[in-house]
């Protein structure tokens, strides 16, 4: 039996057995470069942390629910949409979370609001942070739902444990007595605390008017307020810009 087959099952009885996948390589390797027992190991070791490290991100990606993969790499500025690009690369430093501080993104619909949270919180699952991406009108019916099925607790704490919640598309409708107290409590709960990130078509000055409760909604948008990056966004639609139909007529593209 040779070496490399009498490993194989102690690598797994360690968990290491992904270690098998390039093992002939890094031993072609350290024949070639005369490597010694401390560099094999160090190139070992550090493969399986590279490995896990990604496995990781690919974890969290898949628990932060993105509707689709977005990088702020990828956003098209020949859109003409206009933003404060300074506060914008204040904010992808991701600063604001060991602050505990929060992002608005504001702006008329189709100007990339969605993208750059999305984008924000692909850049924070990067840096090791763990994010939970949800339309506002989801977060409302998963607790309206939650209150059904006695899971109240654990779904609003779904919202609370991770280090990024990002509510998208926050103010379509106004809300009910219900969905005051919910959005209420959670920017109480997270305030100074943690951080989150909304979007929203509307102004923020706009947001008053849509609580049930103008008690409530003044005692959250106060604090909300006060610890806030407050992104605006203006221009024509970056959505429009992306449509099939658009590419097809020459118009210009994403690049």
């Amino acid at each position: 039996m040779s070496s490399t087959a009498e490993l194989k099952p102690l690598l797994k009885r360690l968990k290491l057995g992904a270690m098998l996948n390039t093992l002939p390589e890094r031993l072609a390797l350290a024949r070639r470069d005369q490597l010694d027992y401390a560099a094999f190991l160090q190139i070992l070791v550090a493969d399986e942390v590279t490995r896990r490290d990604n496995r990781s991100v690919e974890l969290r990606l898949q628990l932060a629910g993105f509707e689709e993969i977005c990088r702020l790499e990828d956003f098209d500025w020949t859109t003409g949409v206009t933003l404060d690009r300074r506060l914008l690369d204040s904010v992808f430093s991701l600063d604001f979370l060991s602050r505990h501080e929060h992002v608005l993104f504001v702006g008329p619909v189709g100007v990339g609001k969605s993208f750059l949270a999305q984008a924000l919180g692909y850049a924070a699952v990067r840096c090791g942070h763990t994010v939970r991406f949800s339309r506002a009108d989801a977060f409302f019916r998963m607790l309206a739902q939650s209150r059904v099925d006695h899971s109240q607790e654990k779904t609003f704490r779904s919202f609370l444990v991770p280090d990024v919640p990002i509510l998208d598309d926050f103010g379509l409708q106004r809300l009910n007595a219900q969905q005051s107290t919910d959005l209420y409590e959670l920017i109480i709960a997270r305030h100074r605390k943690s951080s989150f990130v909304m979007t929203s078509n509307r102004a923020i000055e706009e947001w008053l008017g849509l609580f049930d409760d103008p008690i409530l909604g003044n005692s959250a948008l106060d604090r909300l307020a006060n610890a806030s990056y407050q992104i605006t966004i203006e221009g024509a639609s970056y959505r429009e810009r992306q449509s099939p139909h658009r590419r097809k007529k020459g118009v210009d593209t994403v690049t």
